[in-house]
């Protein structure tokens, strides 16, 4: 009878504790990307994730400005270790308790950084990186995971493995499965996150579909409704994002870990650099993404089981990014470089808030001498354009329609901000001229770099300033004639 007793009682402490997890809220987090060509300062952008009330951030390496930034923040923190360091990690046990040492146990003291996750390479086994690091990952994290145990910190800090949607593949969600050559890594993998409490993390962009399939329909990328819903089975699917998501859940049932946790690590919309990149499509997603999510409503593979964490990408424009995938690869910021929210954004706490007390370069602009023959620009401008970013100028950019001689000074102005307003940097052989009137046109924005204590000044003499007040005339002649 008393057996009996406490099997019940054991009973219901399961069923509490399964409700539980049902019930706990998912929480909205943010990628901060540090390949930015203006960078505001480690405490500024804590600042500004402290005023927006956003309490988890995802870094992409172990950036120790932002980890000392961090400190005392209480913001859960998930630190990265970049693929191109996974083969010395995956060899040598000395190299990981280096790195465990010097990128956690560090900060993880008393007023220290809130480390819960080390990621683990990102998105390692793209098919275009062709296996490049697929033989890393598990010795990596076989590795690492001692050496936590040797810092008494695996209880704490949980190893994870970033990975891309097309890790797995169906034409239904309820039929995914993981590519075939990855099936036995995968299985490898999710039986170490399940055996030390690590949840999936899986990046999902609807963009991405939307914009490598021009048959794709564009009203199933969002949230809104969709006359191209997907059926499976007893299932109707309104959204990629849920399709996505549970093609996933479906993957990792086959390997018989169904009910494991799923973090999304990655998952946003760009505003800038391609057709259907804009600032109206990267609300409509975002804020639908977020109400989607904080709705509890789960999926149809996970009815009322959002999930457990969703991490928007990005907090910032990264003007440095590579733009091999596309030009929108720098612009999926949900702030502009210098902490300015792009559109009204509400992440359950309110709308966003623009950060504060930034310090601007004076406003001041570099632009295409409206006095000189500038047929000769060609160089200098693939010269600008090669150091700053300059792809809001291509097709579907919003500085696209601003013709050539907009074109560059937008190139020499991205250039000259970049080099802190440098006297030099705007000379151009003659073709540039700087001037204290905003050339911006439209939703065409001339940016001000931000200050960073280095901003370049001496070469301003007083002689120089009546020689750029003169030349501001004439800029505002020519603005006049056009």
């Amino acid at each position: 009878m008393a057996s009996s007793s406490l099997l019940s009682s054991l009973l219901v402490f399961l069923l509490c504790s399964s409700a539980a997890l049902v019930v706990v809220e998912s929480g909205i987090g943010v990628n901060w990307g540090t390949l930015s060509l203006h960078r505001l300062s480690p405490g500024t952008v804590v600042n500004l994730l402290k005023e927006n009330k956003i309490s988890k951030v995802k870094l992409f390496d172990a950036d120790p400005f932002a980890l000392k930034a961090l400190m005392g923040s209480g913001m859960e923190v998930m630190v990265g270790i970049p693929n191109d360091m996974l083969a010395e990690l995956s060899s040598s046990p000395a190299a990981s308790d280096l790195w465990v040492s010097q990128n956690v146990s560090r900060y993880m003291v008393k007023g220290g950084v809130n480390i819960k996750y080390v990621a683990v390479g990102n998105e390692p086994f793209l098919t275009s990186y062709s296996g490049q690091y697929q033989s890393f990952v598990v010795p990596a994290l076989i590795n690492l995971q001692q050496s936590l145990a040797k810092a008494n910190l695996a209880g704490m800090v949980k190893l994870v493995v970033p990975c891309n949607a097309d890790a797995y593949e169906s034409s239904l969600p309820s039929q995914g499965a993981f590519r075939p050559e990855l099936t036995q890594i995968m299985t490898q993998i999710v039986t170490f996150l399940n055996s030390n409490g690590s949840p999936f993390i899986v990046n999902i962009y609807p963009f991405l579909s939307l914009y490598g399939n021009s048959d794709f329909p564009q009203d199933y990328a969002f949230f809104e409704g969709t006359t191209h819903s997907v059926i499976d089975g007893p299932n109707v699917y309104s959204n990629a994002f849920d399709g996505n998501f549970d093609t996933l859940v479906a993957a990792l049932g086959k390997l018989g870990f169904g009910q494991m946790p799923i973090v999304v690590g990655e998952v946003g919309w760009p505003t800038d650099g391609a057709l259907g990149a804009n600032l109206s499509a990267a609300k409509a997603f975002n804020q639908g993404l977020v109400y989607h999510v904080l709705s509890n409503k789960g999926t149809p593979l996970r009815p009322g089981v959002p999930p457990m964490d969703v991490y928007l990408f990005s907090l910032f424009d990264e003007g440095a990014k590579s733009v091999l995938p596309g030009n929108f690869e720098r612009h999926w910021g949900i702030f502009s470089f210098d902490g300015q929210a792009k559109y009204s954004l509400n992440l359950g706490k309110g709308l966003l808030k623009n950060a504060k007390d930034v310090q601007y370069l004076p406003s001041r602009w570099c632009v295409a001498n409206p006095m000189r023959d500038l047929s000769g620009v060609t160089d200098n401008f693939k010269i600008a354009c090669s150091y700053a970013d300059c792809t809001t100028l291509n097709y579907g950019g919003s500085c696209n329609g601003i013709g050539e001689k907009g074109n560059i000074s937008y190139a020499f102005n991205s250039y000259y901000q970049l080099r802190k307003q440098n006297p030099q940097s705007c000379e151009f052989n003659g073709l540039g001229m700087v001037t204290f009137l905003d050339p911006s046109v439209g939703d065409c924005r001339f940016l001000v770099g931000v200050a960073d204590g280095h901003t370049n000044t001496s070469g301003f003499s007083l002689g120089r300033k009546k020689t750029i007040f003169a030349l501001v005339i004439l800029w505002g002649v020519y603005i006049f004639l056009m």
